[in-house]
């Protein structure tokens, strides 16, 4: 591995050099119109998979897709096969006003690296490449096999994604998936999440009338559909208790005592949370009672209202409205079924309704929840790699978040392991102004990576769980 590190420090400007190329093009998704640019984006992957000496590039598309970068390496016969994933599409720029600097482009500020992308999920792409370019570069050989994915709609849904995987299952199968699209609980301190929560989307609305009537002449006696949206909503208030949905926790998987002890020996106290997520002063956490951040976050639902519509301020008048309408995302853990707290939700939502207007609600969407159990072969090479690369040990977590494909994946592949391993921080600020990459995480993950390959490659028969 000597080689390998001497060539990462040699070419060290030139990986971020890669990452500012990457996070130059605005591969924004979520809006339809970027399309161009997120294909300029798709090649310039598969530029830099060439460039690191990946074979057989090219860009791939399935239906309507956006386009996915695809290269491998097959020239380890008998060593495992390692599926690397990572995503080259982005969120808009949202609060302009608070960037700190130009969004496209990457900027290095007290340590970090600040760009849209940089860390969900361009930096992954460019520690997987700078890994492999360590050994082609230097050996003229990988100690695995390489199939590496990076897809161009991750930030709306992978919609297509299931598609893809099973027209191209042949293409490719592999036996560990590698994910770095995940993230560390601080700087420094290497995790491999092990758990993921599902989400469960449902949309809400209220309509009282049709057509709006002005305040003046209707305002007391009309229902306000606004109103009885927000008095309908707030039956998921749950003060500090847990949310008062029927039923809602009854699948839901208890904690072992070994993980509510590990949870509870991660770094971290109210004044580090509260500073890193913005709390303003006086405003309370709304934990459960005698619930740890860790616990909430990871291995117990949570319901958020992530958008409310009926009419802008802008072009606000004095009127009774008729219409509102809300989507309401419900985050759940193991072993709670997406179909059964829909419904559960749904039936609170549709009970009683205010003035008896009328509610309907559709679903929004749903990701199933995943969790592994962190132990094998894999996981112990990930042990073993992130240590080197990073200078402590890794410790498991799991992850608030949903990345929707892995189980499905991992079954795919015959039960692979999956290795989620973080590149971002509780600073990165992913989906959020000035979002950024802590540069020496950057360094120490490409590094770690490299390490896992010649873990993985070392493995007794090439046994890997």
């Amino acid at each position: 591995m000597k080689k390998n590190l001497t060539w990462l420090q040699d070419n060290d400007d030139a990986l971020i050099a890669d990452l500012g190329k990457l996070v130059g093009i605005p591969s924004i998704s979520t809006d339809g119109d970027h399309q161009t640019q997120i294909t300029q984006c798709a090649e310039l992957t598969c530029e830099l998979m060439r460039t690191a000496g990946l074979n057989n590039v090219q860009v791939l598309k399935t239906g309507n897709s956006n386009p996915y970068s695809y290269g491998e390496w097959l020239g380890a016969p008998g060593k495992p096969t390692v599926f690397l994933y990572a995503h080259h599409d982005v969120q808009p720029i949202n609060y302009v006003q608070d960037w700190l600097s130009d969004p496209w482009t990457l900027t290095a500020r007290d340590g970090r690296l600040y760009g849209r992308g940089a860390a969900d999920d361009k930096g992954a792409i460019v520690t997987q490449l700078g890994a492999i370019a360590s050994f082609l570069k230097t050996h003229g050989s990988l100690p695995v096999n390489i199939k590496m994915l990076v897809e161009g709609e991750e930030e709306v849904g992978s919609s297509n994604l299931q598609a893809f995987f099973a027209e191209n299952k042949e293409r490719l199968m592999s036996d560990v998936i590698v994910v770095c699209d995940t993230g560390n609980v601080e700087v420094g301190l290497p995790c491999i999440t092990y758990s993921l929560r599902g989400i469960v989307g449902l949309h809400v609305e209220v309509q009282s009338a049709s057509k709006p009537v002005h305040s003046g002449s209707s305002g007391g006696w009309l229902a306000d559909a606004v109103i009885a949206l927000n008095v309908i909503l707030s039956r998921l208030y749950w003060n500090h208790k847990k949310i008062p949905v029927p039923g809602l926790y009854d699948k839901v998987r208890k904690l072992t005592g070994t993980e509510k002890r590990a949870f509870r020996k991660l770094p971290g106290d109210d004044a580090k949370w509260r500073s890193d997520l913005g709390v303003l002063e006086g405003v309370e956490f709304a934990l459960e009672t005698n619930t740890h951040p860790h616990e909430a976050t990871w291995r117990k639902p949570s319901i958020t209202i992530i958008a409310q519509e009926a009419s802008s301020i802008k072009g606000a008048s004095n009127q009774v409205l008729p219409t509102a309408q809300a989507i309401v995302s419900c985050r759940i853990v193991p072993d709670q079924e997406p179909e059964e707290v829909y419904e559960q939700i749904k039936a609170l939502l549709v009970k009683d309704p205010p003035w008896g207007v009328k509610v309907n609600v559709k679903p929004a969407g749903n990701v199933k929840w995943w969790m592994t159990d962190p132990e094998g072969p894999a996981f112990s090479a990930a042990v073993k790699a992130l240590k080197k690369g990073f200078g402590v040990k890794p410790v498991p977590i799991g992850c608030g978040g949903s990345i929707g494909f892995v189980g499905p994946l991992a079954e795919l592949f015959g039960g692979a392991p999956a290795l989620l391993l973080g590149i971002e921080d509780p600073l990165s600020n992913a989906h959020a102004p000035n979002e950024s990459l802590h540069a020496g995480d950057f360094r120490k993950l490409t590094v770690s990576l490299a390490h896992l390959f010649n873990e993985l490659g070392s493995l007794p028969d090439g046994k890997v769980k």
